[in-house]
């Protein structure tokens, strides 16, 4: 998570975040099940800021929710959110390259191996939609609206396959939804 505080969370330990600069440590916190077969995830940072994830199996995609709640005293703006759909465990979409994605507004694409699947994340915020070729991943990094202070801010994404005609007119569609 981007804010107007710096980097103010990253899952990931290789760059620093204001925590890091202020010698604070964040405790892991794991996913937990929900009884449909959904995740959650909730953090606290020690400024009051808190957040949390959800990811929600539908008929034919996943619904995903990011939200971020606002305990400090002042209104947080340039909210960015980061977010990383890794395919390392999904060996058919996994080859570290750019070759096989494709990019829209809103919307992140990666082509199967074999060429005749995709698989495709949008979120409803505008943002950066990035791939990192030699990691296998994908990214839309949404924008939240400024948080006032004591809110709570949400976005919505998705996640699914497409197979058939031209992905391009499947990003589109999907960017402009």
């Amino acid at each position: 998570i981007f804010s107007d505080l710096g980097l103010t969370f990253l899952a990931h330990t290789h760059i620093p975040t204001i925590w890091n600069q202020q010698n604070k440590t964040i405790d892991n916190v794991d996913w937990q099940r929900d009884p449909a077969g959904g995740l959650r995830s909730q953090w606290t940072l020690p400024n009051g800021i808190a957040f949390g994830a959800a990811i929600r199996p539908v008929e034919q995609h996943v619904e995903m929710e990011l939200w971020l709640r606002n305990g400090t005293d002042r209104p947080l703006r340039k909210l960015r959110g980061q977010v990383c759909i890794m395919l390392k465990g999904a060996p058919e979409f996994a080859a570290q390259t750019g070759e096989n994605k494709l990019f829209g507004k809103r919307t992140a694409a990666v082509r199967s191996a074999a060429g005749d699947r995709w698989v495709l994340t949008n979120w409803q915020a505008d943002g950066r939609v990035w791939g990192n070729p030699p990691v296998p991943c994908l990214h839309v990094d949404p924008f939240f609206p400024d948080c006032p202070a004591g809110e709570t801010v949400r976005l919505n994404g998705r996640l699914w396959f497409y197979q058939g005609g031209d992905v391009r007119q499947e990003i589109d569609r999907a960017d402009r939804a």
